[in-house]
C-alpha cells in the first residue's frame, strides 16, 4: 500500500473555495477501484492549513488517480490558491497490511 500525506496552504480568501473543490475531488476518488484512504483534514490552529490523507493499493493505482478527469480539475483549480506548492510525502504502509482493516 501506498500512502501520501499530502500537506497544503491556502491563501485565506480561497479557503472555503479550496474546501468545496476538495470535497469534490474526495468524493469521486473514494469511488477508484484502487483507493483505500482519501481522507480531507484542516489543521485545528491554521484554517488555512490542510492535510490529504491518501492510501492507494499500489503505485499503478497512483498512476491511475493522477489521470482522472476529478483529480485534473481539482489540481489545476486549486494551484492559484495555495500560497506555496503543495508537498506530498510518501509512505509505505507497515501495518496494517490487511486491507479489511483500514
Amino acid at each position: 500500500m501506498i500512502v501520501t500525506m499530502v500537506h497544503i496552504w491556502v491563501k485565506d480568501q480561497f479557503v472555503d473555495d479550496f474546501i468545496r473543490a476538495t470535497i469534490d475531488n474526495h468524493e469521486n476518488t473514494v469511488k477508484e477501484p484502487g483507493n483505500i484512504r482519501f481522507d480531507f483534514l484542516s489543521d485545528s490552529g491554521d484554517k488555512t492549513k490542510f492535510v490529504l490523507y491518501e492510501v492507494f493499493e499500489s503505485d499503478e493505482a497512483v498512476a491511475v488517480h493522477k489521470t482522472t478527469a476529478h483529480y485534473l480539475k481539482w489540481r489545476d483549480l486549486v494551484a492559484d490558491w495555495m500560497v506555496k506548492p503543495r508537498q506530498g510525502i510518501r509512505h509505505q504502509a507497515i501495518s496494517p497490511i490487511d486491507r479489511s482493516l483500514w
